[in-house]
């Protein structure tokens, strides 16, 4: 079976949102902040050229849940 990176990314990405729900779920058990505090990290590029302006805004909030669950992703992509 050929490996794509679109699948690479495509289980990245969910097993980032898994993480960040499980993350989610444990907010609440006071035993596992260290798991479920998670860090913002935003970028906002903006220009105005005149004729044409534009604003971006990214934004990422990870937890080491997050981490753990991208991780996981890319652990099953290469037992594929």
């Amino acid at each position: 079976m050929k490996k794509s990176a679109w699948v690479l990314v495509l289980l990245v990405f969910i097993g980032l949102l898994a993480g960040a729900m499980v993350a989610r779920w444990l907010d609440d058990v006071p035993g596992l902040d260290f798991l479920t505090r998670s860090f913002k990290i935003d970028w906002s590029p903006s220009a105005d050229l005149l004729v044409l302006n534009y604003t971006i805004h990214i934004g990422l909030d990870i937890s080491l849940l997050s981490i753990i669950g991208a991780i996981a992703a890319i652990w099953a992509y290469r037992r594929m």
